[in-house]
């Protein structure tokens, strides 16, 4: 599953590319405005920080909400406390697009993540160019050199990278490819099966000077207990958010204590 979405991803990416070449998406994103400093606005805290996702349909779940105002919903992720907005871009099993990305941006004050398939550089430049703030690159896609080049060329760029691992061998590469902001995905992208322990078990592995976040598995205020206990600076956040009370499930997450 995971190889089929990472190519389906950079063949959707080539396609635009034809319609707007890697020049003109360079050229844009050396233009945007600079992007906001996520690890400043992700950094350990007394409380656990969410990242709150916009995301409308997954491979393991389906449709999920339709979300036709993906600015009016981050808008209410930020009032209620998000520090940072995930924006699912992957067009073919989550329904999602740059231009979602763009009006997000464009209302709202913290973070946002471009959350895609990441394997070329265009897809790098085209996340700066709508405005990202930070890029998701998925260790188990990427060979270590690939990871390290475009990890490279998003810091270049002045974005943050949230590189997301799924084992510990996973959390070492991403480690040593110099990630700051580590993601562990309890969700096996292959299966989709998850395994609520796996950020515990791996967790000791981090330095304490990289931002740790939880990802999937979160849908109550114990899990995300669960998860700070083990160590977790930050929860992202997306299907409960979209299919509850965001505003409330947030507030509730952020008073969430181990």
């Amino acid at each position: 599953m995971l190889a089929e979405l990472t190519a389906g991803s950079a063949e959707d990416a080539a396609a635009r590319e034809v319609e707007r070449p890697l020049v003109e998406v360079e050229r844009a994103a050396l233009a945007a405005a600079p992007p906001l400093d996520a690890l400043a606005a992700l950094a350990p805290a007394d409380r656990v920080k969410v990242i709150a996702e916009v995301k409308r349909a997954s491979p393991s779940r389906g449709a999920l909400a339709e979300i036709p105002d993906p600015a009016a919903l981050a808008r209410t992720y930020e009032t209620a406390g998000a520090s940072a907005i995930s924006v699912l871009t992957e067009q073919r099993r989550f329904l999602g697009s740059l231009a979602d990305l763009q009006a997000v941006r464009a209302a709202v004050g913290v973070p946002v993540l471009r959350k895609d398939f990441v394997s070329t550089a265009y897809q790098v430049l085209e996340a700066r160019a709508a405005g990202a703030d930070l890029v998701l690159l998925i260790v188990a896609a990427l060979p270590d050199g690939e990871l390290r080049s475009l990890l490279a060329l998003a810091q270049d760029l002045g974005m943050t990278v949230l590189v997301e691992t799924h084992d510990e061998q996973e959390v070492d590469r991403g480690l040593d490819a110099g990630a700051r902001l580590l993601g562990v995905n309890a969700r096996d992208l292959d299966t989709f099966e998850l395994d609520r322990e796996l950020f515990g078990r791996v967790a000791g592995r981090i330095p304490d000077d990289v931002v740790t976040v939880a990802e999937s598995a979160v849908r109550t205020p114990d899990d995300v207990a669960a998860y700070r206990a083990a160590g977790a600076d930050v929860v992202l956040v997306g299907e409960a958010l979209v299919t509850g009370d965001a505003a409330a499930l947030i507030r509730a997450f952020e008073e969430a204590h181990a």
